[in-house]
């Protein structure tokens, strides 16, 4: 439905040309959940304010349902940004107009009888669920009632595509996680397709079917939401990652130099990772048996992702060199993402 093709944006600064964005290529499918990750600067904000053209590409193609809105007029490019709603951090609502006309405003000029633009802003709020504070202002609002006036303003011209710019950074987690909800419920309902921009990776985890990886306006990683938490690739990938789950803590004991990861002569330090149906396999025990090795188990953490379970233990690993060697192996061999995270002495 969206596809980017050697997509550059670059900027002119007192400093230089700053490059924003860097030969991506990308699609992102019809409705589905689309998150775009990376640390402030990576370029995620300026790519996905590309597909609305409110950033237009140095180089490159944007193509939405086939077609190249990177080459159509001025006046197709009003009437295709109808069919893309955004919403952002900071809500961006009119302080003097009601949640009413906040979302009326976005139907103004259009040719709609007031009639017609009453019932669809309450079909909207009713959607949202603040139907009840049609004629409240934004002041007497909470972070969350914001977002949901901002959200239901982005649908009001039947959006096929809603853009969410760190929609819920400005959040509390309670809220933060309402909001997520009902921007799947809104995808399941609506069947909309939505991109979201984040730096957490919780977000991604808990909404989104792919995920795109940013770091230095280039995208260095893409897939499966599933397939990034199982393998990733790059290291910034694994830093996001990191941040949902207690794995940080061991680097820190190990940085710290903690005895519960000292080890002894011929040990190793472990981190096994489990996908789908090895997590109700009795690896541990299999290895430890066939294999003449110990694993003594330090750490654990289990996460569900998209349905499917993803566990990540840490352990201590005994036994000779060539019986280890053989169990990490069998480990690769069935699927189990094997690392070696420290080594004992070996003399």
């Amino acid at each position: 439905m969206i596809e980017f093709v050697n997509v550059s944006k670059t900027f002119d600064s007192k400093t230089g040309i700053v490059h924003a964005v860097r030969d991506v290529n990308l699609k992102v499918e019809e409705h589905e959940i689309f998150g775009v990750i990376g640390y402030s600067g990576a370029g995620k904000s300026t790519l996905v304010r590309c597909i609305n053209l409110l950033e237009r590409p140095t180089e490159g193609h944007v193509i939405i349902n086939g077609t190249d809105i990177t080459s159509i007029s001025a006046s197709d490019l009003r009437i295709r940004r109808r069919k893309i709603g955004m919403i952002f951090q900071q809500f961006n609502l009119m302080g003097s107009r009601t949640v009413f006309g906040n979302v009326a405003f976005a139907l103004k000029g259009q040719g709609i009888s007031k009639a017609d633009i009453h019932k669809r802003v309450y079909e909207l709020l009713d959607l949202v669920g603040i139907e009840d504070k049609a004629k409240a202002y934004p002041s007497q609002l909470s972070g969350g009632q914001k977002q949901r006036v901002a959200i239901a303003r982005a649908l009001a011209n039947n959006p096929d595509i809603l853009l969410c710019d760190e929609a819920t950074s400005a959040l509390d987690p309670q809220t933060t996680q309402t909001i997520l909800k009902l921007l799947k419920e809104l995808n399941q309902r609506l069947g909309i397709t939505i991109v979201i921009i984040t730096h957490e990776m919780a977000v991604i985890k808990d909404i989104c079917d792919r995920v795109a990886v940013m770091e230095d306006g280039y995208v260095v990683e893409s897939g499966k939401v599933i397939s990034i938490f199982a393998n990733p690739q790059e290291l910034i990938t694994k830093e996001f990652i990191n941040t949902t789950s207690n794995l940080s803590q061991m680097e820190q004991l190990i940085e710290n130099k903690s005895a519960l990861v000292e080890l002894g002569l011929h040990q190793k330090l472990l981190k096994l990772d489990f996908f789908g149906s090895h997590t109700s396999d009795a690896v541990i025990s299999k290895i430890s048996t066939e294999y003449n090795t110990q694993a003594s188990i330090i750490f654990a953490n289990v996460e569900v992702i998209q349905d499917t379970i993803l566990g990540s233990i840490v352990v201590v690993f005994s036994g000779t060199l060539e019986d280890q060697s053989k169990a990490i192996n069998y480990l690769k061999e069935i699927g189990v993402n094997t690392e070696v995270i420290k080594h004992g002495p070996v003399v």
